[in-house]
């Protein structure tokens, strides 16, 4: 015999356990189903720390979407009591006129965001901690900041819980088809029935969603932690989180986190792979790369390596998010390749996600991440 739900929301990560949030909260009878433990560390939702900001680089129609995002992780605190989301203030580094500078200049003007764009020397006054010299300048942004995602999952699992969902963890080889007006979702353990579908699988979105042949493509991606030999210039209330385009590539950063050291990492560049054989140990070079670079513009975080960590992202072709109804299946709403810049946006994709999978539309803007733009809606 099958059990059945309103909705069933494949994966428990950062976007799926948001989506189970808000569908449960709006008394939907929701099933979450996550091939692995809960809060586990395979995939592209671990890790400490994420960046979250509003002078969005990539693209201003993001603006509005991290906006509602910041509006309902503060709910989400004061509905679990957790602490999710600090404030840092942020930099966008680069050269004058490179993508990185041009694109958050974009849209804190278009926006009308608090913004102020400093040179090298200016960066360095108001954060010592740089080293920038005459070649690069920096975009501050007081509203961003960070988010702890760990905690963020769980805010999510929690409030789903607590308004009913069924949550099942440990529960892999998720296997869906159309049932009639409906859907049937098979696993190792049992058979599930409901009338909507949400697909949320992170990097497992290939196989999962096999029968589109999306366009993506699976990225390991290295961090490091790093103990500052000057903590004093790195702690929260001093120093930002940032992001750095340089000659080496492209990277990002946050400020000394208790217990944590300065994270940092590389955005592109990493071994292409799938998540089933993806390389989780870093090698000593990789983590001396990180911290020759870190070394460079933050001399005095480059300190003793305190533990490093790999993660996933997965790319679509313009590295813009893939959120949208299944071409052929209109009961079925899809979220992933998020392109390493997508979790800051978790619970913003919750309630597009329950949107759609309730009204078939959404209240927020999304048409720029639909498959049409791959020609495939």
């Amino acid at each position: 015999m099958s059990e059945s739900y309103d909705v069933i929301v494949i994966g428990m990560g950062g976007m799926g356990s948001a989506a189970a949030a808000h569908l449960a909260a709006r008394g939907q009878r929701v099933l979450g189903l996550e091939q692995f433990g809960r809060l586990h560390k395979l995939g592209s939702s671990h890790g400490h720390s994420r960046i979250i900001r509003e002078a969005y680089l990539e693209a201003p129609e993001y603006v509005p979407l991290v906006q509602r995002a910041y509006r309902l992780w503060r709910d989400l605190e004061a509905e679990t009591g957790l602490e999710l989301l600090t404030i840092t203030g942020g930099l966008t580094i680069g050269a004058p006129g490179s993508q990185f500078v041009e694109g958050a200049l974009a849209s804190a003007r278009l926006h009308d965001l608090p913004y102020e764009l400093l040179d090298g020397r200016q960066a360095h006054e108001r954060f010592p901690g740089l080293a920038l010299g005459d070649e690069l300048v920096a975009v501050h942004e007081p509203n961003a900041g960070y988010l702890r995602p760990e905690d963020c999952i769980d805010a999510h699992l929690i409030v789903a819980s607590r308004q009913g969902a069924d949550l099942h963890f440990d529960e892999g080889a998720a296997v869906w088809q159309a049932d009639g007006d409906g859907v049937v979702v098979r696993t190792g353990r049992g058979e599930y029935r409901s009338e909507r579908l949400v697909i949320a699988p992170g990097p497992w979105a290939g196989q999962v969603l096999a029968d589109l042949n999306l366009p993506l493509e699976v990225e390991r991606i290295v961090n490091i932690h790093a103990e500052p030999a000057q903590p004093d210039l790195y702690t929260a209330d001093r120093f930002p989180v940032y992001l750095l385009e340089v000659p080496e590539g492209e990277y990002y950063g946050f400020p000394a986190l208790p217990g944590q050291g300065v994270k940092f990492g590389r955005h592109e560049g990493g071994e292409i792979t799938t998540p089933q054989a993806v390389r989780r140990e870093v090698e000593p070079a990789e983590a001396q790369a990180l911290l020759d670079v870190l070394g460079r513009y933050l001399p005095g975080a480059a300190g003793k390596v305190m533990l490093t960590l790999t993660c996933i992202y997965t790319n679509t072709p313009d590295a813009n998010f893939i959120i949208d109804l299944h071409p052929e299946h209109r009961n079925v709403a899809i979220a992933c390749g998020f392109s390493g810049h997508g979790y800051k946006f978790a619970s913003v994709v919750g309630e597009v996600l329950a949107d759609l999978a309730t009204e078939s539309q959404s209240r927020h803007d999304i048409g720029f991440l639909s498959l049409a733009r791959l020609g495939l809606g």
